[in-house]
């Protein structure tokens, strides 16, 4: 129903659940998700036996339910109930620490969650009409992409959870657990499509918890933001200290240092707000969209040159990047790539909601920021990344992002579409995130080499704008049939064989939102 799930990647869960059920060869686990914590085991060694005391198989799941041979079935009777329904044999599983239980079939039994009665024939109608309703949903998209984007569309479902007083959507439940800044900002782009409130709730999420200087947190979970290098894990810092400045002998700062990610969010605002126009949701988040931005060129431009630069790995929401090998603070070409394409989102806005004088000083602002970014880092053949000033010598797929402002000159635009063009970049299966041919190229390393969504999603965005709309159509087929046929959601794909990079987790959440997003505008084929 709608899609199988092999209870390995895609295991048995439900929208607003952090339980999920999963297939190991000794029975079933069940496992609760927890930020920043291995899955918690529930239970495990969940085998269903017939009234010979023979160990039945899985023979189905969906979102629905879990079914054995014989009939019985694991269902969620609420996001945090799970429940055993099957009449004859028994069950036995063990809790964690190795108490044993069992049970004899006799009707609805709760495994996880509070003691209650349950009726199976309601749980699993209950159950079959949520899920119709989500699917019911899903924007019409080819035939040939149908499959992947069912299964895209089931990932976004379960990935919602109760967070930070909304319902957010995280990028995983294995190992994500919170609401990502730009994860949240992809997430609405696809959620658009289907509920443009909930899309504004991810939004919202983040505009919610805004520092008074007007930064935005990186992170949203259960326990408040990570907002600085001093909310970090600990095993965050220790692998940054890993590669962070190994290229000259630099390391992390002592200090604590701010920690966002890419501003990005005026232009989801402006996304959901042309599926769905709501004037009074721009005059409520504009304020705030102004603040986050200032907050750049004040808080995050140590230099003082009005060309902001990322002070931490994580703003950039490149983590292992090359970049970072030559030190914690850098500027690659995205960052004011993105700022500039923002103030032109809140001259859309602004003047949205009848602000045309601010809505023509951000054009201005705009236009001047780009001629300060081309008269400072443009070099003739492209646009130059700085580590505290000093040159990085890596070639990235951020090196072509100026074209998402959708503003440069056509002889450097051209130049940019010539370099993604060229072997460097143009394999099998682009954009890689470093190029092919840089000695720092390692195709399976995350941000080192694979191909992410995001970054094919936004250099095609930005193709298109810069007037490359062929490029732009070849990027989105290709980067399409990857993921159609790679079997997953993941979170980066190897450049060169187009499958899952090894260390690239499942069930992703912005990969399956992009997805969606590509797929209802089109298909594989040439």
């Amino acid at each position: 129903m709608y899609v199988e799930l092999d209870l390995v990647e895609r295991p048995f869960t439900e929208r607003g659940s952090r339980l999920l059920v999963l297939l190991e060869e000794d029975g079933l686990r069940v496992a609760r998700a927890e930020y920043e914590a291995p899955l918690a085991v529930e239970l495990s060694r969940l085998v269903v036996r017939d009234a010979g005391g023979r160990a039945l198989p899985v023979v189905s799941a969906d979102p629905v339910a879990v079914r054995f041979e014989g009939g019985a079935e694991l269902l969620f009777a609420d996001p945090s109930t799970l429940v055993l329904a099957g009449q004859g044999g028994s069950a036995s599983w063990r809790l964690p620490g190795g108490t044993a239980r069992s049970v004899e079939l006799t009707g609805c039994h709760v495994l996880v969650g509070p003691e209650g009665e349950w009726a199976a024939d309601r749980v699993r109608a209950a159950a079959g009409r949520r899920w119709a309703e989500w699917f019911a949903l899903m924007p019409e998209v080819p035939e040939e992409l149908a499959e992947r984007t069912r299964m895209a569309w089931w990932t976004l479902a379960v990935n919602l959870l109760p967070i930070g007083g909304r319902e957010g959507l995280v990028p995983s439940k294995y190992g994500y657990l919170g609401v990502w800044n730009w994860d949240a900002l992809f997430h609405a782009v696809a959620l658009r499509h289907a509920s443009p409130a909930l899309a504004r709730d991810q939004i919202l999420l983040l505009l919610d918890h805004q520092l008074p200087d007007g930064q935005l947190p990186d992170v949203v979970h259960d326990f408040g933001v990570l907002a600085e290098t001093t909310d970090l894990p600990r095993s965050d810092l220790a692998r940054l200290g890993e590669h962070v400045g190994r290229a000259n002998g630099t390391g992390m700062p002592a200090g604590p240092v701010p920690v966002t990610k890419p501003p990005l969010t005026a232009w989801a605002v402006w996304k959901v707000h042309r599926a769905d126009p709501d004037r009074e949701f721009l005059a409520e988040v504009y304020p705030k969209l102004v603040r986050a931005h200032e907050w750049w060129f004040t808080a995050s431009d140590p230099d003082g040159d009005g060309l902001p630069e990322y002070l931490h790995p994580y703003s950039s929401g490149l983590d292992d990047s090359p970049v970072w090998d030559y030190g914690p603070r850098a500027e690659p070409p995205d960052l004011n790539s993105y700022l500039i394409h923002q103030a032109d989102r809140l001259a859309d806005i602004a003047e949205a909601i009848g602000l045309a004088g601010e809505a023509a000083r951000w054009r201005e602002r705009a236009s001047a920021h780009l001629e300060s970014m081309l008269a400072r880092r443009w070099d003739g053949s492209g646009f130059r990344t700085l580590s505290d000033g000093a040159p990085v010598r890596v070639r990235t797929a951020l090196d072509l992002m100026p074209l998402f402002t959708g503003r440069l000159p056509g002889a450097v635009a051209a130049q940019l579409e010539r370099t993604l063009r060229s072997p460097s970049y143009w394999g099998r299966y682009p954009v890689p995130t470093v190029a092919f041919d840089d000695p720092a190229f390692d195709p399976d390393a995350m941000w080192r080499g694979p191909v992410w969504l995001n970054v094919n999603y936004l250099l095609a965005e930005g193709l298109e704008r810069s007037g490359f709309a062929g490029t732009a159509a070849e990027l989105r087929r290709r980067t399409l049939a990857m993921v159609r046929d790679a079997g997953g959601l993941y979170e980066y794909w190897n450049p060169l064989t187009g499958a899952r990079a090894p260390r690239a987790t499942s069930g992703f959440g912005w990969s399956a939102a992009l997805f969606v997003d590509l797929a209802a505008g089109g298909s594989v084929r040439p």
